[in-house]
């Protein structure tokens, strides 16, 4: 009898071998088989630590056919990464000056700013300032650049048109003034940051646009981000810096809009965000204490007030 139980049991180890699809299930249905017609009497006397062995050996073979073989069974789909959604509106903002028309946005530029940051020794935490001077107006004339006697804007911050659903009629330009860069430390703001970026110290009462002075943007084009609801901008960015004379390149920065707010019966709010970096060893300048890499970052606010 202890012989033929050895068969029995190496029978069901050979079909389970040879088996890879057959179910778990059904391999302990045939032990259950062969220990209650075959074995009823005499199993439990004669099971030995052996057998047992073997026994407990089919078993964990036949989870491991159960779990690894699924020829019988579809492919699982690949994991999908998902479409990137969109969801452009279609507000239309254009520039303009006429106080009390609705349709003409006005830039705020108290409650904008335009900043920059880089690494500090080029390693460590970033260095950061603003710039005080800036507007949205194109001065890549060199008619309009020179010194203006004025304490406010010098030219109308009406170089721009955003369409939000229309990136190609999308367009703006504008400027910093170089001096007017405020770290919060005035010693370094007039003083050794001026001669590290080639231009010379504010004269009160006037706004510098002049070749040395000046730094600006004009948008070549613009487009849809395909990786969200932002907008890809391709761009001129001129200045002189260290150079003899201005150097311009062509940049790409990403444009973020905040839709259209109303904040009274009689006023709305709408923001352009537009971020962009270059490297300033360009441009000629060699300071070791900034990072080759200058992020700037400009916050426009408008209303149509």
């Amino acid at each position: 009898m202890l012989v033929d139980r050895k068969n029995m049991l190496h029978v069901i180890l050979l079909y389970a071998l040879d088996h890879g699809s057959v179910k778990f299930n059904r391999i302990l249905l045939l032990c259950k088989y062969l220990i209650t017609n075959h074995f009823k009497n005499t199993f439990m006397k004669l099971l030995d630590n052996k057998m047992l062995m073997v026994l407990l050996i089919l078993i964990s073979g036949g989870v491991y056919i159960v779990g690894c073989t699924h020829k019988n069974e579809p492919v699982p789909a690949s994991v999908s990464t998902g479409t990137v959604k969109t969801n452009h509106g279609n507000h239309i903002h254009l520039a303009g000056l006429t106080n009390g028309d609705s349709t003409q946005w006005k830039l705020d530029q108290v409650h904008s700013n335009a900043t920059w940051s880089t690494a500090f020794d080029g390693v460590a935490a970033p260095l950061t300032g603003r710039f005080n001077s800036f507007g949205v107006a194109d001065v890549s004339s060199a008619a309009l650049q020179t010194n203006y006697v004025t304490k406010g804007q010098p030219l109308p911050d009406t170089s721009w048109a955003f369409y939000e659903n229309v990136p190609a009629k999308t367009h703006f330009a504008g400027y910093v003034q170089i001096n007017t860069s405020n770290t919060g430390e005035p010693g370094r703001d007039g003083g050794c940051f001026l001669t590290t970026m080639g231009t010379s110290p504010i004269v009160a009462g006037t706004q510098n646009l002049t070749v040395t002075n000046v730094a600006y943007i004009k948008t070549t084009s613009v487009e849809f981000d395909p990786a969200g609801n932002d907008y890809l901008v391709t761009f001129n960015f001129t200045w002189k810096g260290m150079l003899g004379a201005p150097l311009t390149e062509s940049i790409t920065g990403k444009l973020t809009y905040v839709p259209e707010a109303a904040v009274s019966t009689t006023e709305s709010y709408m923001g352009l965000e537009f971020q962009f970096q270059f490297n300033c060893r360009d441009y000629g300048i060699t300071a070791t204490d900034i990072g080759s890499t200058i992020t700037v970052d400009l916050n426009m606010n408008f209303n149509n007030k």
